[in-house]
């Protein structure tokens, strides 16, 4: 399993439509607006990086978004 953040920029006006969109996404497991430099954050699970890479793909065709950054959990080894 891999978990992402992924930090979406809409258009002006645009976010409410959006939040409700990337909510019918499978993967997407919370949405919510948000200040700031972005507009909606989205926390996303999926099975591996390459299902990961589609959910996100899927993300920034819906109408409204233009930009998203995706912050992939990592595995954090002790020293």
């Amino acid at each position: 399993m891999v978990s992402a953040c992924v930090l979406i920029r809409t258009r002006r006006g645009e976010f409410e439509d959006v939040v409700e969109a990337l909510r019918q996404l499978e993967g997407v497991e919370r949405v919510f607006p948000v200040l700031g430099r972005y507009d909606v954050v989205a926390d996303v699970e999926a099975s591996d990086e390459r299902e990961l890479g589609r959910i996100v793909l899927r993300m920034g065709r819906i109408a409204g978004v233009d930009f998203t950054e995706s912050l992939i959990e990592i595995q954090h080894q002790e020293v």
